[in-house]
């Protein structure tokens, strides 16, 4: 009996409430969402997605979204975006810049990833699994299934992580050392020191803590997360947060197969980390009340932040928040809303190729001569300029 891969992506996608498209080829068959997308966030992620060659398997993004894929000869179901984090709503904003997203249609198209449904990874695989099983008369589990993880890729140092195999009982521990040194360096949010340690790290020669070299691996990976969310927090990360980064980076640890995997991604988390905390440091050492107002203006990086609004998130009046907020830091507020888009701006720069005029338009300044007069105030140089230098 021919399978109708039309209605399968229909009653698929309104009882899991995302998106799933199905490909003939290259050809688009059936596209089915609960919700109205402006730009279908798979296309983005296309080459990627294409390369997955088993009936059954995933892409994870580096914003955690992510995408099931099933394969039945020149078939191909694509299902997604979703997490199992709901993202918040910075996050979003980004997710649809990265996208391209008009700005017009930015508000709506927020709205509408927000209301897709979010679901563990291992309840989209199964999914899968059932229309696997109609599509190839293939019985699949859980355990059978692999993680692809292109969108979190990163080249880890060959020395970072170099683990006792069960015979060795008697080497002696060399970890503590190493694990205060990085721990040390995600709380000050220090990535050039991460990368200086990176480079030039001994071997760690950890205790045992499984029976075998893969679980010992994961075991590791476990208690990095765990010191690392630890560390941020006292950084100034949010609880919250943080907290959750941990859980997720663990999940997906716990599903990977291979050493050369479970190191890029625990190396890809500190820096994640590190990098996190960075961007809510000032002067190196801040405070309880310097800290909310970082992680506030992180939050709303793309929305024209009004200082009325963010004193009163903190419950605070305006003027006695700026003249605290002074004290503390030695900025003024408004100057340092500024410097976090300006930072924004730099990373954007460099690492996308979005012209500068939809950068600005992205954190929310009200003209791209308004971009560059802040940017150059903050830089020395005009964002044509600074891209230029970077050679992006």
């Amino acid at each position: 009996m021919a399978i109708d891969y039309d209605y399968l992506c229909r009653v698929s996608a309104d009882l899991a409430g995302i998106p799933i498209r199905v490909y003939k080829g290259e050809e688009l068959i059936s596209f089915h969402s609960p919700m109205i997308l402006a730009r279908d966030p798979a296309l983005y992620w296309k080459e990627q997605l294409w390369s997955i060659c088993d009936h059954v398997g995933y892409f994870l993004t580096e914003n955690f979204y992510y995408y099931g894929v099933l394969r039945s000869g020149d078939i191909r179901f694509i299902v997604g975006p979703t997490r199992q984090i709901p993202a918040q709503e910075q996050e979003l904003r980004e997710f649809a810049f990265q996208l391209g997203v008009e700005r017009d249609d930015t508000d709506e198209f927020c709205r509408s990833i927000k209301s897709i449904t979010n679901m563990p990874v291992d309840n989209l695989l199964l999914m899968l699994c059932s229309i696997n099983y109609m599509a190839n008369g293939e019985k699949l589990e859980l355990r059978d299934l692999t993680i692809t993880t292109e969108g979190l890729s990163a080249i880890a140092p060959e020395n970072v992580y170099e683990t006792a195999e069960p015979h060795d009982a008697v080497t002696p521990h060399n970890t503590y050392h190493h694990e205060q040194a990085i721990m040390r360096i995600v709380r000050k949010g220090d990535t050039a020191a991460l990368n200086k340690w990176m480079g030039s790290a001994p071997a760690i020669r950890s205790g045992i803590v499984a029976p075998d070299h893969l679980r010992q691996l994961k075991n590791i990976f476990i208690v990095t997360a765990t010191l690392c969310s630890r560390a941020a927090i006292q950084g100034g990360l949010d609880v919250d947060e943080s907290l959750s980064l941990s859980d997720f980076y663990i999940q997906n640890c716990e599903r990977l197969d291979t050493m050369e995997k479970i190191t890029n991604l625990q190396y890809q988390m500190v820096v994640g980390f590190t990098e996190r905390v960075e961007r809510l440091m000032l002067n190196g050492h801040p405070g309880k009340l310097a800290s909310a107002v970082a992680n506030y203006v992180q939050q709303h990086l793309s929305e024209n932040i009004s200082t009325e609004e963010l004193a009163r998130s903190l419950f605070m009046g305006r003027s006695y928040l700026s003249t605290k907020f002074h004290g503390e830091t030695g900025i003024k507020l408004n100057d340092f809303i500024l410097l976090q888009k300006t930072e924004e701006a730099k990373r954007l720069l460099r690492y996308t190729a979005r012209s500068a005029s939809d950068i600005g338009y992205y954190l929310a300044f009200s003209s791209p001569a308004h971009f560059t007069r802040v940017f150059k105030k903050y830089t020395g140089m005009t964002p044509a300029e600074y891209r230029a230098k970077h050679d992006i």
